[in-house]
């Protein structure tokens, strides 16, 4: 099913994404029958086909699922039982999803022919960026990549994220020569499992070889800014390496200091005094093109909850274009923009109909699941208000300016399984829709790979409101805010407190407020506790008090601009920046967590 190509030859690479496109439904119908043709026999698709592959069978008795449903499966095998239950090819390790069930990552089953999926999905970026940006094979990119913390689950499989399944593959490892990724990064320093060295590594080799960079890059915008903020924190270190040739004794991986060493080679006061007097402003605008001058643009995703960073991305970039490429998840991968140099905000993907099996469950302009007609097991299954849910229709019939919720069926052993992106169809490539990320179902909150639902956050909010309530305070009201002005971001919860019996609100007492911050952090999931303690990607939370009648106000405002008040609610979390200013305006009292909560790699139960 994967097609074999150079991804040197740009034209070769060209001709296969056309011929991809063209083609999406017959390539769609190609995918399912394999997928059927070789999982049939599995526990889990017998229980539903009885030996039928037919894709009509396959769509009336095989169920729309989420990660609940999965979970027993992907449990016993991680228990040390058969893949022969989902997949008739051995799973050989369990991905790490951001999204949670039960406050611990999902598991997301995967293969070794997964890996080569993979592979091909990196090189065929290639001839796209060729297409719009010349002379990328004369010189190199300066992307600053990380693995994250894994475990043994006890059949010996490993689950770890999908990005460090796939660095510390035999795929990347020992992949061809491609002029076109050069990485400034030794693989060693991507490699390294302490995120502090390798990252100080990665911005060393990428400063020392500075006339080399073509771009910048990292997967995410919010890795990008915290780049930014550690280069400002260890410049004068780094110079100093540099003007010596040597690195700082801290720096204790032996792959990491004989790989910088290598490239450092010799001292070059030359290029540390450059570097300093580029720094030495008063302002950071635009330090990216003064650091990397040959820069021909920046690589992050910036779709989806990644845009809140764009503003501050664009006061470093210096004015260079801000590139998102490509769209996966730890299900499988998905998609690529076919015109990266757009504007952040007009991105869409097209997803590529060789990837996995694609269904859309259509939902309505308010991101709420549409009522029609889906079935399950031959049954038309109605919603809990009595109508008829919305039949999921394939790729190549989904309608221009309609939102969707992403279904795949995969190589790996998931079948109609509900990814939780929120997408809308913004045109077509041929025969292959494009997408716009519009954002992850139920999510309120997110400030990097961590994702916090509504249902958390209320689990979070009602422990932590449980130290107010002996001493006679109510919390009447609250909200949320992912908070990115500064870096790394934070979450704010805006509390409207009052007195039992009054609403005078006393002197609060700090030491409570605080623990009611920690308490908030501890009963978070352990991704978004990860990323307090270990990446160190999201500061400590904030609780801000307002005074009484703020969320009176709130409500006045939503109100104007054209909500029902007869249906308000008050939303959980606040993008407007009109309301964050009436509930800013109104704070009598800032508190944070001076404590990090404690996380340590989840355990599988047997």
């Amino acid at each position: 099913m994967l097609p074999v190509f150079d991804p040197n030859d740009y034209e070769a690479g060209l001709k296969l994404l056309e011929d991809l496109t063209n083609n999406a439904c017959q390539i769609q119908q190609k995918v399912l029958e394999e997928i059927l043709t070789t999982n049939l026999h599995t526990e889990y698709l017998k229980s539903f086909l009885d030996g039928d592959s037919g894709k009509e069978s396959f769509k009336n008795k095989v169920p729309v699922v989420n990660y609940e449903d999965i979970k027993p499966c992907i449990e016993r095998i991680a228990n040390g039982e058969p893949s022969s239950i989902i997949s008739a090819k051995p799973i050989t390790e369990l991905l790490t999803s951001s999204g949670t069930s039960g406050g611990q990552p999902k598991l997301m089953p995967s293969t070794a022919e997964e890996l080569e999926r993979k592979t091909f999905f990196y090189n065929i970026l290639v001839p796209v960026m060729n297409k719009y940006v010349d002379g990328l094979d004369q010189g190199k990119a300066m992307y600053l990549l990380f693995i994250k913390p894994e475990i043994s689950t006890p059949s010996g499989l490993m689950a770890r994220p999908v990005l460090t399944s796939y660095y510390k593959s035999n795929s990347f490892r020992n992949r061809a020569f491609n002029r076109y990724n050069v990485y400034t990064s030794p693989d060693e320093t991507i490699l390294c499992s302490d995120s502090k060295q390798s990252m100080y590594c990665q911005l060393l080799c990428g400063l020392a070889q500075r006339e080399d960079v073509l771009r910048v890059g990292a997967v995410f915008a919010s890795a990008l800014l915290r780049a930014i903020k550690f280069l400002e924190e260890y410049l004068k270190e780094l110079c100093s390496n540099i003007r010596t040739g040597s690195v700082s004794d801290w720096i204790t991986d032996p792959g990491c200091r004989n790989a910088v060493l290598s490239i450092l080679s010799k001292p070059n006061s030359e290029l540390a005094d450059l570097i300093e007097d580029e720094c030495s402003g008063k302002s950071w605008e635009g330090i990216i093109k003064k650091l990397w001058p040959r820069t021909k643009y920046i690589e992050v995703i910036v779709t989806g909850s990644m845009a809140q960073y764009i503003p501050t991305l664009e006061f470093y970039s210096g004015g260079l274009p801000l590139v998102s490429t490509m769209y996966g998840s730890s299900e499988c991968y998905l998609g690529i923009n076919f015109k990266p140099l757009c504007n952040p905000s007009d991105v869409s993907y097209t997803l590529l109909p060789n990837m996995a099996y694609f269904e859309f469950l259509p939902v309505d302009n308010n991101h709420e699941e549409a009522v029609h007609n889906v079935q399950c097991n031959g049954v038309r299954v109605p919603d809990q208000n009595g109508k008829e849910k919305a039949e999921a229709v394939d790729l190549v019939d989904v309608k221009l300016g309609h939102y969707y919720e992403l279904i795949v069926t995969t190589f790996t052993g998931l079948y109609r399984y509900r990814v939780g992106d929120i997408l809308m169809v913004t045109g077509f490539c041929n025969n292959a829709p494009q997408f716009r990320f519009v954002h992850r179902r139920n999510v309120v909150l997110s400030i990097d790979t961590d994702k916090t639902n509504e249902e958390d956050l209320l689990k979070a909010v009602t422990r932590a409101k449980s130290l107010l309530e002996p001493l006679g305070f109510l919390l009447t009201e609250y909200t949320s805010f992912a908070d990115t002005d500064s870096i790394p971001g934070h979450y704010v919860l805006f509390w409207e407190l009052k007195m039992r019996g009054t609403n005078d609100l006393p002197e609060l007492d700090p030491i409570i407020m605080e623990r009611c911050c920690s308490v908030v952090e501890e009963s978070l999931d352990s991704v978004y506790r990860r990323c307090r303690k270990k990446d160190k990607s999201i500061g400590p939370l904030e609780i801000r008090v307002v005074t009484h009648g703020t969320f009176d106000a709130l409500m006045d405002f939503c109100v104007s601009q054209g909500s029902s008040v007869n249906q308000y609610k008050t939303p959980r979390c606040i993008k407007s920046e009109e309301a964050l200013e009436i509930l800013d305006s109104r704070v009598v009292g800032r508190f944070s967590s001076i404590k990090t909560p404690f996380w340590e790699p989840f355990r599988i139960e047997t």
